[in-house]
């Protein structure tokens, strides 16, 4: 991703940084932080000897360094087992964050979102922090997915009906030069010779 701002010349401070390492940033530097599949990455090591709790616990303490009191950070992540998001849930309680993890379409496989909604230290009286309530995928929603996802019988498809479909997947696609319908699309031409 460096290379890429690198190339297109993108205005701004660049870091390059592994955030098993710790963040390194003066404490109370920022007021929210936001991360996409970033944090999943903590529990791989590149050898036996990191442990992936130690990363996991100097991310969390170094972000909480740098977040100020009352700081946000949505952090989006996918687990691979519930013990993953368990160890990482504790693992920011225990650097000092209070909130809790949102999850949106728990129902589907695919289309489920793990978010780690987290607040650095205490913005009321009693501490709490209210976690938003994950999205949920109602019968409309589910039916119309299965509808998109329905394969094409391509025993029952026709030449020509086979040909639009293609055209039209092209077209949706932003792909130039698919040439228009007509009533010849489709039609076999015949022999010359």
């Amino acid at each position: 991703m460096t290379e890429v701002a690198l190339e297109r010349q993108v205005e701004g401070d660049l870091l390059l940084s592994d955030i098993g390492n710790g963040i390194p940033f003066r404490p109370g530097s920022f007021d929210a932080c936001i991360s996409i599949s970033v944090l999943q990455w903590l529990f791989n090591a590149e050898s036996s000897t990191i442990s992936s709790h130690r990363r996991i616990s100097r991310f969390f303490a170094t972000l909480y360094a740098a977040l100020k009191r009352g700081g946000k950070a949505i952090l989006q992540f996918y687990p691979e087992t519930e013990g993953q998001s368990a160890a990482v849930m504790a693992e920011a309680k225990r650097a000092g964050f209070g909130g809790g993890i949102v999850v949106d379409y728990p129902e589907s496989k695919k289309a489920r979102k793990y978010y780690l909604c987290l607040i650095a230290g205490s913005t009321s009286a009693n501490g709490a922090f209210s976690v938003p309530i994950g999205l949920r995928e109602d019968a409309s929603q589910g039916a119309k997915r299965d509808v998109k996802r329905r394969k094409v019988d391509k025993r029952k498809e026709s030449r020509k009906g086979f040909i639009l479909r293609k055209k039209e997947l092209y077209r949706k696609r932003g792909k130039e030069g698919v040439p228009y319908d007509s009533k010849y699309s489709g039609r076999k031409r015949r022999d010359r010779f």
